[in-house]
């Protein structure tokens, strides 16, 4: 029965960080490694390395925000925690970049439906969050990308240029992957301290390995969805899509807000996409991507209705 619990404790939020790992990598260098100004194999060691970082080290406002909407057991978190990274992992195969956040609120929802005790007013903050935060990050790449163009425009050598946008795309896919994990770590493991599970350091050093150990093995694909297949980026552009989401993202890590790495991202492509022009953008794969932002708490929120309705029938 010991061995039981612990494998329900560890098992779920790993796969979940590695779900949020192979599907978050994208956002921090993917239009990099698209454009081909940054190596794929570098990409994911940075990305490892500074989500591990921002984890440690800005992660455990997150966590509170998380294990304060619901107070859960062993068996809910797993249970939980498993729903999210069942749903993330089925978008990841399509190649669809979603929403951790989305994915473990519908899941909270889904078992608190059954348990009760859901902290509304935590929620609503982290929904809110998630609503304004594509607006958001449109409206900071439309004025990153006016400000920082001037400084660039007067660089008159092309070797110069280059070297310095490449420069720029990996401080700011650092960046990113440093808010990934400062903002996101709450979403694999918040859960598991609600009720003294977890401690917060173990939560923040295990989420943040579990998501470099997603990078490493599982994303390759979502990575050139976001570079490639949203609109054509041209370098100096895809390194304010990064940029842009990377300073989103942080601002709401530091108020202790979860929120999606995914529509951050895409409201900076969107961002630039209309500022050079509307038709740029591929609207197709913007509605499959609205699409995957709306199936995955549904999914989610069903699944885990429908598994712990099960276990608290057999076992309770």
């Amino acid at each position: 029965m010991y061995s039981f619990m612990f494998l329900f404790k560890y098992f779920p939020p790993l796969w979940l960080g590695w779900a949020l790992g192979a599907n978050g990598a994208s956002y921090s260098f993917g239009t990099a490694v698209a454009t081909r100004v940054v190596r794929y194999r570098t990409a994911i060691i940075l990305i490892s390395i500074f989500a591990i970082i921002g984890a440690l080290l800005e992660g455990e406002a997150g966590i509170k925000t998380i294990s304060s909407i619901s107070n859960q057991t062993i068996a809910s978190a797993g249970i939980l925690s498993l729903s999210a990274a069942f749903s993330v992992t089925i978008m990841t195969y399509f190649r669809l970049p979603v929403s951790i956040t989305q994915a473990v609120i519908g899941s909270i929802i889904g078992i608190g439906l059954l348990k009760g005790g859901l902290e509304w007013g935590g929620l609503w903050k982290v929904i809110i969050g998630g609503v304004a935060t594509p607006l958001g990050a449109i409206v900071i790449a439309m004025i990153v990308y006016k400000i920082l163009g001037y400084f660039y425009n007067k660089i008159s050598s092309y070797m110069l240029w280059d070297r310095v946008l490449k420069i720029s795309f990996i401080i700011a896919g650092c960046y990113g992957a440093y808010s990934l994990g400062a903002n996101n770590v709450a979403n694999i493991t918040g859960v598991f301290v609600s009720n003294g599970m977890m401690t917060p350091f173990t939560a923040t050093l295990f989420g943040g390995l579990s998501i470099a150990f997603g990078v490493l093995t599982y994303s390759r694909n979502v990575m050139f969805t976001i570079g490639k297949d949203i609109v054509h980026l041209d370098s100096f552009s895809a390194f304010i899509v990064i940029l842009a989401e990377a300073i989103t993202v942080h601002i709401y890590a530091l108020l202790g807000i979860p929120v999606p790495i995914s529509q951050a991202t895409v409201g900076a492509v969107i961002g630039i996409g209309l500022l050079k022009g509307v038709r740029t953008v591929n609207k197709r794969t913007v509605i499959n991507i609205g699409i995957g932002w709306v199936s995955t708490p549904l999914i989610s929120g069903f699944v885990s209705y429908l598994v712990y309705f099960i276990f608290r029938s057999v076992f309770v």
